[in-house]
């Protein structure tokens, strides 16, 4: 079942309304046959990013917009770094998202290639765990997932790898 990155802008950051949504999304999705992966919120609980396995994204859109949830961004997006039951146990860990807006051009293959030759060299930063990265199938960006102690390793691990940050936020895990 394919992979699906749900990005909202929330209009209530609020606990509340974030579970109340999560709930409708999750209802939503096992309507469908699927499931919420994961849910992660910005530190100032405005943004929602939640990644489903679902086979009818637009019938998820739709539910998701019904309780509330703008959607922002809705894409089918391919794991890289874990298997699904990996981040099921490990999804609390992540605790900052860097995206990465991908140069025009740049095949899938491209990218694997280069993401398995560069990820030994986050090991030069080794206070910081290179969780996941959902990449975009159409290529448009990629949001890699780390677990960190601060801001400035995320950053140095980025730079181990040669990689760019359009965009760093510190996140939970709230699903």
């Amino acid at each position: 079942m394919p992979l699906f990155l749900i990005e909202s802008r929330l209009n209530r950051p609020e606990q509340a309304h974030i579970a109340q949504a999560l709930d409708g999304i999750a209802r939503a999705a096992a309507s469908g046959g699927g499931d919420i992966i994961e849910a992660q919120v910005s530190e100032d609980l405005a943004r929602l990013i939640v990644v489903l396995n679902i086979s009818d994204a637009a019938a998820v859109r739709q539910a998701v917009e019904s309780v509330g949830v703008p959607v922002q961004s809705l894409k089918a997006v391919r794991l890289v770094g874990q298997d699904l039951d990996t981040i099921k146990q490990r999804k609390g860990t992540a605790n900052y998202l860097v995206e990465w807006n991908l140069p025009a051009g740049l095949s899938m293959e491209a990218y694997l290639r280069r993401k398995a030759e560069k990820t030994p060299l986050y090991a030069e930063v080794p206070e910081v765990s290179f969780e996941r990265t959902y990449v975009c199938e159409d290529m448009s960006r990629c949001l890699c997932l780390y677990a960190s102690p601060d801001q400035e390793a995320v950053v140095r691990a980025r730079n181990a790898v040669s990689a760019p940050i359009d965009g760093l936020n510190k996140i939970r895990n709230v699903r």
